[in-house]
């Protein structure tokens, strides 16, 4: 599987995520697969700055990714915008 079907798949996972994310007014945006494996994203909206979001990162999106992606090293939050 190369670099870029991972991504897709992570996308997909992200969708199957997001409509619980957007209920409580929050998004998540996929930013970057890195070489070893580590995926990074971004809380959008009310799950940029909620308490809850490192459980969520880990509990819900993490579980998410990893389960069709077991290769996966970790998901992690990134704060700046795409491009900074």
């Amino acid at each position: 599987m190369d670099k870029e079907e991972v991504i897709e798949k992570i996308n997909l996972a992200l969708e199957q995520i997001r409509p619980f994310l957007k209920d409580d007014g929050g998004d998540i945006e996929f930013i970057e697969l890195t070489d070893d494996n580590i995926v990074k994203v971004k809380f959008l909206g009310a799950c940029s700055d909620c308490s809850m979001s490192a459980m969520t990162l880990k509990g819900g999106v993490e579980e998410a990714i990893k389960k069709g992606l077991p290769q996966i090293q970790s998901v992690i939050m990134v704060e700046e915008p795409i491009g900074a």
